[in-house]
């Protein structure tokens, strides 16, 4: 009686609505030999044989680097800093380029304290992608949802900019 009680009523789907939403952008500079004063990360772990302050060939596959970028409530590399996106990133395809994300926003400010953290693969020719906002902290605490991802701007493979939305779904 139940199997035809439930088969006579669908279910429809859920529209979740975020409780708590945040657009925000962090600014990562690799180093790359020359730019010790403005590189905000820096490859750690590189294929056999390769040099560690030149992306590998091949879609950096084996390439991890390490980051504290800052970030900012806007694409201006020069505006003042809300936070710190501090974490690392790994190439883990050989044919694409994509790449592995663990992250945390670190907030210390007037307007938030706390951390967001992050955790997804990033396949980075998609415009758009979706990685896991797994918890927080202060603020944040026990947050959960999706950020969406957008590569903003780039220069050649010393800078890029993401265009983080935030939107958390659980919040305490």
């Amino acid at each position: 009686m139940l199997l035809v009680v439930s088969s006579a009523y669908p279910f429809k789907n859920k529209q979740y609505k975020p409780c708590k939403r945040l657009v925000l952008y962090f600014h990562d500079i690799i180093y790359n030999g020359q730019n010790k004063e403005n590189a905000t990360s820096a490859i750690v772990a590189a294929p056999q044989g390769a040099n560690l302050t030149i992306l590998a060939d091949q879609f950096h596959f084996g390439n991890i680097a390490v980051f504290d970028d800052p970030i900012t409530l806007d694409n201006n590399l020069h505006s003042k800093p809300v936070g710190r996106a501090q974490g690392m990133y790994l190439y883990d395809t050989k044919n694409t380029y994509t790449a592995w994300l663990g992250f945390s926003f670190v907030f210390n400010s007037t307007d938030h304290q706390g951390t967001i953290n992050f955790i997804g693969a990033d396949p980075l020719m998609q415009k758009t992608r979706d990685i896991s906002v797994v918890g927080g902290t202060g603020d944040f605490f026990m947050h959960r949802g999706i950020a969406t991802l957008m590569t903003d701007s780039f220069e050649g493979e010393v800078y890029f900019r993401l265009k983080v939305d935030i939107k958390f779904y659980e919040c305490w």
